[in-house]
């Protein structure tokens, strides 16, 4: 603690989320990055709730524990408002997939935390939503990019080697999780 009240690891994250980087290359994308350097960034934004992030959440090893909060804030179950802790897991497979394939563009979030109600509301009206859906437990995040196609954002999140993988051409959007290494609809 500093004598203004500003914490170092407070510090560290007001300068990353300021610093200019260049982020490293993911080889083996995931292992949790090994390898990753010591700055990890997510960006996306939401065209259901208008707001956008685009921030580093991982500084010398460390989650910053604001960031954080306002990922999972970003990645609340719109329809409700209920926000849940996501698992930074799954930021690690977004963050590593967006950077394999190489491109500013932020992602699209589609969905991430999904209540229950919620969840069962959608499974009513699709087959495509699972009963015990780790939306439901802040592991999974539905998303699109413009630039890139299903097939490609699918293969950068499948070479992570980190989580399910799905495949949805018909909606144009990729399904990430932190759950079990599984792929589906490719």
């Amino acid at each position: 603690m500093t004598s203004n009240g500003i914490t170092r690891r407070g510090l560290l994250g007001v300068f990353a989320a300021t610093a200019v980087v260049a982020a490293p290359t993911y080889s083996n994308a995931f292992g949790l990055l090994k390898g990753a350097g010591d700055i990890r960034r997510i960006r996306m934004y939401s065209g259901r709730t208008g707001e956008s992030i685009d921030t580093i959440y991982w500084v010398e090893g460390e989650y910053i524990p604001e960031v954080t909060k306002e990922i999972n804030h970003f990645m609340r179950d719109w329809r409700s408002d209920e926000v849940v802790g996501m698992d930074p897991r799954n930021y690690d497979i977004i963050a590593a997939a967006h950077r394999l394939l190489d491109v500013r563009e932020p992602y699209m979030l589609l969905s991430g935390y999904r209540s229950p109600s919620t969840n069962a509301m959608l499974r009513s009206h699709s087959r495509g939503v699972a009963k015990h859906s780790l939306h439901m437990k802040g592991m999974a995040a539905d998303l699109r990019l413009k630039s890139r196609s299903v097939s490609q954002m699918a293969k950068a999140a499948e070479a992570c080697s980190a989580g399910g993988v799905g495949h949805y051409y018909g909606s144009n959007f990729v399904h990430m999780d932190c759950g079990p290494v599984r792929t589906w609809g490719g």
